[in-house]
């Protein structure tokens, strides 16, 4: 650690900048000599934290704004590019439906998004206070319009809830506290009193310990026993950026080792990391590898680059004035400030050698003080209150027991980032008539446009209200709604969420209460998730198979498509009676047993044991086989023709297998087996292509496709505010206007994407 000043990396750190203005301290040497091993390295000394008053004084000890202005400025920078992309600007008039019978998830029920027009306006405010944060102009009132409409549409929608959205949220209420105004900012232009002026120290610890408690919880939630022995994610590793360490390791322990181990040790580590000098150049190498690569695996908007933007807060405090003044000169006048002279501020408590030495400076006396202030000593109540309710908060789910389900609490303040992945087999909704007893089933998802709602009991609870009010439109009269829903996580066994037999509508949920109608996670059965790697390690490759869980008491109605042939049901443990209804006939089936089910019927599975039943079905997607055995003939025969060794004429419905690769030959292919394999070929033509496009094809396919997306937020964005003010114009007019701003790119990036994800792997990823 350097014997500059000690803070660099430290949650509780000083300004090694302010070292600079003091024209009258000792020379470097002496400096290193006459501090306390404890302050070289953390930045304060043991009697900074020997008093109250010493406390106060430490967090509102002066430092370099130059970090945080620079950290503003991103920050805004990100969050306006966001707002027109994940926060939903682009897509506004899909996503609320005004006027459509829509079933929304608040967080309050009596939080409604405003009508459309007005839900722009909304969002532009948001947006220009985004824009207002990374300018620093008019600094409060921009985090005010920024926080105030972001919180707004937060709580409007729990199915958009996650860890990074509640991060934001977070991080736009700590600027709005803080002296981020203070360095490259309009604010500072047009108030010379505050520009290049000091924060007190209480601005980075705050950041500081938020994003280190990003880290190091998501580590702490990361040694849950699914995450450690690779059942969470174990999907990751068959992505292509994971080619590489493939090389040297089977996929199984690439997910162990790599994407589980690996992960688990970067978000234990990255905070202390960061924290110290000698170490801060190896976790900015991992961290930025970590992040770089997230913004591939998922879909997360800003939330990679917003984390690489933080990374600088656990730097010296004055690295951009020492960054930006290796520039050329003919650049600084519009480059952030390089001089180390800072101003004093009245935020911040001054030393008695600090305010001596900044007397020189000619610095009026009411713009430091080396009293304490009532405002320095609340200011450190709510930023010593602030970090333990953060360091609260992710394990608060004793309090609300009725948000918990298979997973803690609220998804999105507790830091568990991808510590559960869930598959769905099989969703049902039944509705019953309350006064007629007609019984019908609806589709799921009807009315909303969620999907997260299967997993969360509020959420449910919700959409079961909801379906009750708009049910009675279509004649059914006191509706009772009762959800079948069955869900694997982590890869255990696909078993029921809730209790089937509840109606939910006259349910009790209460967020202070446990669930009574959640079903338990059959954690007993986990450890079976090894001999289902077994079992299907046996398996051909045209076998698919899926285990099933089941309480006694209950049974699973199902029905076995026409395509699939030779399925069988296999007990592993317990005991099922299965009723096949075509044959009104029962069979009773003990560990170890099977049958087959006729496929295009109905069937039910009846748990009658004590304990709950295991089994697993086996099926061919035989009509898939057989489409995939025909490809196999089309292509060798496409091959043979190619390279001219196919001497047999072909008859017309094969000949579009001759054209050239860059022809549209399925457009006139009559046989639809034809058809499809050509048109599967052109797929994997195109994704080929864009896996192996250069870097700067790949920027512009990103830059035209970002372009069309922010460009149709701001038209209609401008259509609506129009409305607002002059009303609306005639609908042939509104036609066009919203036709133009629909507009795609020329060679409609996002059909082609769309169709992208029906390959194997690529639109899960």
């Amino acid at each position: 650690m350097e014997a500059r000043d000690a803070t660099a990396g430290a949650h509780v750190s000083s300004d090694e900048g302010e070292q600079a203005t003091k024209k009258d301290a000792a020379p470097p040497k002496d400096k290193s000599q006459s501090k306390s091993r404890m302050e070289q390295i953390f930045g304060f000394k043991k009697e900074d934290l020997s008093s109250w008053h010493n406390l106060v004084a430490l967090l509102n000890r002066p430092t370099d704004p130059a970090s945080l202005g620079i950290f503003r400025c991103l920050f805004g920078l990100l969050m306006a590019v966001d707002i027109t992309q994940e926060r939903g600007l682009s897509h506004l008039d899909y996503k609320y439906l005004d006027g459509a019978p829509v079933c929304r998830f608040p967080l309050f029920n009596f939080l409604q998004p405003l009508p459309m027009d007005w839900m722009y306006l909304v969002y532009m405010v948001m947006f220009f206070g985004a824009v207002g944060i990374m300018l620093g102009c008019f600094y409060r009132l921009s985090c005010l319009m920024f926080i105030s409409t972001y919180w707004y549409i937060f709580f409007l929608d729990k199915t958009a809830w996650n860890n990074h959205s509640y991060l934001y949220g977070l991080i736009g209420f700590q600027l709005t506290l803080m002296d981020g105004n203070r360095y490259w900012s309009i604010d500072g232009l047009r108030r010379p009193s505050i520009r290049n002026a000091h924060v007190p120290l209480w601005n980075y610890t705050l950041l500081r310990t938020q994003i280190f408690i990003v880290y190091f919880i998501a580590g702490i939630k990361k040694l849950d026993a699914d995450w450690v022995e690779g059942y969470s994610m174990s999907y990751l590793a068959h992505h292509w950026l994971f080619d590489p360490f493939k090389l040297i390791l089977p996929v199984e322990l690439v997910s162990l080792l790599v994407v589980h181990g690996g992960g688990l040790i970067l978000d234990l580590t990255a905070g202390y990391l960061l924290f110290f000098d000698v170490t801060r150049p190896y976790a900015f190498f991992f961290v930025s590898y970590f992040h770089c690569m997230n913004s591939q695996l998922f879909s997360i908007g800003m939330f990679s680059y917003t984390m690489l933007a933080t990374s600088p807060l656990f730097c010296y405090t004055d690295w951009p004035r020492r960054f930006f003044s290796h520039f050329p000169e003919f650049l600084r006048g519009v480059l952030p400030l390089t001089s180390s002279d800072v101003q004093p501020s009245s935020s911040c408590v001054y030393s008695e050698t600090e305010s001596r030495s900044t007397e020189r400076q000619e610095t009026p006396p009411a713009t430091k003080s080396s009293k304490l202030r009532l405002k320095h000593k609340l200011r450190a109540i709510f930023a010593i209150v602030y970090i333990l309710e953060q360091l609260f908060l992710p394990y608060s789910h004793f309090i609300t027991q009725g948000y918990n389900n298979w997973t803690n609490g609220l998804y999105g303040y507790s830091w568990d980032m991808m510590v559960h992945s869930r598959s769905h087999q099989h969703v049902k909704i039944t509705y019953k008539d309350g006064k007629t007893g007609e019984i019908g089933y609806l589709n799921p998802g009807v009315f909303t446009q969620s999907r997260r709602w299967k997993d969360h009991g509020d959420m449910l609870k919700q959409y079961a209200t909801c379906l009750s009010q708009l049910l009675p439109r279509y004649n059914v009269s006191d509706p009772e709604i009762y959800f079948d829903i069955w869900v694997s996580i982590n890869e255990r066994f696909q078993q029921r969420i809730f209790d089937p037999r509840v109606d939910i509508v006259k349910a009790d949920w209460s967020p202070f209460k446990a669930n009574p109608w959640l079903m338990p996670l059959l954690v007993d059965l986990s450890p079976w998730r090894a001999k289902f790697m077994e079992i299907e390690g046996t398996l051909d490759n045209q076998t698919e198979i899926v285990f099933i869980a089941d309480f006694p008491g209950l049974h699973l109605e199902n029905y076995v498509s026409e395509d699939l042939g030779n399925t069988s049901i296999q007990v592993l443990q317990g005991q099922v009676n299965v009723e096949v209804l075509e044959e009104k006939k029962n069979y009773t089936l003990q560990p170890g047993e099977m049958m087959k089910v006729p496929a295009g019927a109905y069937h039910k599975v009846y748990t009658v044991s004590e304990d709950p039943s295991c089994y697993m079905y086996i099926y061919v997607n035989t009509t898939e086989a057989a489409l995939q055995e025909n490809f196999t003939k089309l292509f060798e025969l496409q091959e043979r023709i190619r390279n001219g060794t196919e001497t047999e004429p072909l008859p017309p419905e094969l000949q579009p297998l001759a054209a050239a690769e860059d022809e549209v030959s399925e457009v006139n292919a009559t046989d639809p087996i034809v058809r499809l394999f050509l048109k599967r070929q052109r797929r994997m033509k195109e994704v080929k292509k864009r896996r192996e496009a250069g870097v700067l094809e790949r920027l512009e396919r990103f830059a035209v496709k970002k372009y069309y997306t922010i460009r149709r937020g701001f038209l209609m964005s401008a259509i609506a505010m129009r409305n607002l003010v002059v009303g609306l114009p005639p609908l042939e007019q509104l036609t066009r206007e919203v036709d133009f701003a629909n507009m795609k790119a020329p060679q409609s990036e996002g059909n082609q994407d769309e169709r992208l994800k029906d390959e194997v792997g690529h639109g899960e990823l």
